[in-house]
């Protein structure tokens, strides 16, 4: 436990400097580890006036996870000073070597608790859904997953387009196609069940994760459910925008 409240007692003076997490902490998080240090840090977030916004789930295909060693997904929370909506000009020299990645983003209409909780359990819990840009640093998850999950899962911002509402319950998230456009030329397209599992088999694994620490899906949160097209690296001066096949479309630039 003292691992445990050092390390989160590092990042949280880290992040609040803006910078990236100390080298000394490499190697050392086992991934219950992790997650019991970003959730600390959530607290912190919320005692300091900040709020929930929702979770992020990264690694949600199988082949992406076979890549990095894991056998299940990510999470990781998301903030609502981190909510933008679909229009938004960053300040690119404000973000750190940033990525963006095209996701699918779900929100919770009723709460979804776990253990236990099925695929039809989450689709009666979904009220809408939107097309969404994240905005990530992957630098720390690269060099060390567990350490990257502690200190923020990545997360940056994300982005969000006009809702669909009420959930289209017979919406094929499968067969949703998403192509991406950078500076107005196309850079990808991708079909999601390419790419990654069942969204709201995803959101299941979500919702019985964090009840292992005592936490469920509330309404009103946002998930996003990992990136349908290849993550595309940003510069000063792009502007992207993304349309998402049977949910509609999103953009965002960096100036």
């Amino acid at each position: 436990m003292a691992k445990v409240e050092e390390t989160t007692a590092s990042l949280w003076e880290t992040m609040q400097r803006g910078q990236p997490a100390a080298e000394a902490l490499r190697r050392a998080l086992t991934l219950d580890d992790a997650y019991q240090v970003q959730l600390r840090l959530l607290s912190r977030w919320l005692g300091a006036g900040k709020k929930l916004a929702g979770w992020k789930i990264g690694l949600s295909g199988a082949a992406a996870r076979k890549r990095m060693g894991l056998a299940e997904p990510f999470a990781g929370y998301l903030l609502d000073q981190g909510h933008f909506e679909s229009g938004h000009a960053f300040d690119y020299d404000s973000i750190p070597r940033p990525i963006l990645e095209c996701e699918m983003c779900f929100t919770i209409g009723s709460r979804v608790a776990g253990p236990g909780v099925t695929r039809g359990q989450v689709l009666d819990g979904i009220g809408a859904v939107e097309p969404a840009f994240e905005i990530a640093y992957t630098g720390t998850m690269m060099a060390d997953m567990p350490l990257g999950i502690a200190d923020g899962a990545a997360q940056l911002a994300f982005i969000t387009g006009a809702a669909v509402i009420p959930y289209p319950r017979n919406l094929n998230l499968g067969a949703v196609s998403a192509e991406l456009r950078k500076n107005g030329e196309v850079v990808d397209r991708a079909i999601n069940r390419e790419v990654n599992d069942d969204p709201l088999e995803c959101i299941a694994w979500l919702a019985n994760h964090l009840a292992k620490y005592g936490r469920a899906l509330e309404a009103g949160q946002r998930i996003i459910t990992g990136s349908v097209t290849k993550p595309v690296s940003v510069a000063k001066g792009d502007r992207f925008e993304a349309n998402f096949a049977g949910i509609g479309a999103v953009s965002t630039s960096f100036v």
